[in-house]
C-alpha cells in the first residue's frame, strides 16, 4: 500500500491530509503561526503518529496554498486552484457531478469552473481584501459576541434580515455596531451579512459561467447560513464537500498520487 500527504499552507490555517490509493485516511488543521514550515511539520508528524505511519512510509508530499514554497520538506508544490480541482475527486458527495467549486478560505475566495475530466477551465479569485472570506466572518462574529460555528444556527432564526451595504471589514464592522445600537437582533444582522456575502460570491461565480453541480469547500462551507444564502442567490443546490476544510490538502495529496502513478 502506498501513502501520500498533502499540505495546504494557508495564510490563516495549515491543513494536512494523508491518503492511500483509495481513501482519505486522516487530516489535521492548526493556525499557521509565525513559521508555517514548523507548523506543517508538527501537524504532519502528529497525523502520521495517529495513523501509525512514519515519514519514510510516505511515497510523496506535495504542498499547496499561500505558503507552499516555504514547506521545504515537501517533494513538490501545486497551485491552490489545481489542488482544489484535484481534491474534488475525493471530496465530491455521492451522486454529485462537480462542475463548479466555491472555496471560502481564510483570506480569499475562489470560484473554479471544471471541465468534464475535472480539469480547470476557468477561475475567479478575490484576494484584494478580506470581503467574502473566512476572516471577514470571524471579525463579524467577534463583533456580535458569538463564534463562527454558531453563525449558521443564528441566521436560521432571522425574521427580517438586515441590509448590509458594505463588505469592507472596517466599514461593515461599523455598520454592524450601528445596527446593534438601533436594536436590530444578532440573528437578523447575521442573516443580512450572509445575504451580502452570497451576492458578492454569486457575482464572481457568474463571471466565468456558473456550471452545475456546485460544491462548497473551505471553512466557509461549514457555515450552513452562508451556504443557504448562496443557494438562494444562485438558485441552485450548493453541496458541502466531504472534508470541506481539507479539500486543498487532499487535492495536493491526490496530485502526489498521480505523479507517482
Amino acid at each position: 500500500m502506498s501513502y501520500f500527504a498533502g499540505i495546504d499552507s494557508g495564510s490563516t490555517y495549515i491543513k494536512v491530509a494523508v491518503i492511500d490509493n483509495e481513501a482519505v485516511l486522516g487530516h489535521k488543521v492548526a493556525r499557521t503561526g509565525i513559521v508555517c514550515s514548523n507548523t506543517a511539520q508538527t501537524l504532519l508528524d502528529e497525523l502520521l503518529a495517529d495513523l501509525h505511519l512514519s515519514l519514510s512510509g510516505l511515497s510523496s508530499i506535495i504542498a499547496t496554498g499561500y505558503g507552499r514554497r516555504a514547506i521545504g520538506f515537501a517533494n513538490g508544490t501545486i497551485s491552490e486552484i489545481a489542488a482544489h480541482a484535484h481534491g474534488s475527486v475525493m471530496t465530491t458527495p455521492e451522486k454529485v457531478n462537480t462542475q463548479t467549486i466555491i472555496d471560502i478560505g481564510g483570506q480569499d475566495c475562489k470560484v473554479i469552473i471544471l471541465g468534464a475530466n475535472r480539469e480547470v477551465k476557468d477561475f475567479t479569485m478575490n484576494d484584494k481584501c478580506a470581503a467574502g472570506t473566512g476572516r471577514f466572518m470571524e471579525v463579524m462574529a467577534e463583533t456580535l459576541v458569538t463564534t463562527t460555528e454558531a453563525l449558521g444556527d443564528l441566521a436560521a432564526q432571522a425574521t427580517d434580515p438586515c441590509e448590509i451595504n458594505s463588505l469592507c471589514v472596517v466599514f461593515a464592522q461599523s455598520e454592524v455596531i450601528s445596527l446593534l445600537a438601533q436594536g436590530k437582533s444578532r440573528e437578523n444582522i447575521i442573516a443580512g451579512l450572509h445575504n451580502s456575502l452570497a451576492k458578492r460570491v454569486a457575482k464572481m461565480a457568474r463571471k466565468n459561467g456558473l456550471a452545475r453541480d456546485v460544491i462548497m469547500t473551505g471553512g466557509g462551507a461549514l457555515n450552513t447560513g452562508l451556504r443557504a444564502a448562496l443557494e438562494q442567490e444562485l438558485m441552485t443546490d450548493v453541496h458541502k464537500a466531504k472534508y470541506a476544510q481539507f479539500n486543498g490538502a487532499i487535492g495536493a495529496a491526490v496530485h502526489a498520487r498521480q505523479m507517482g502513478a
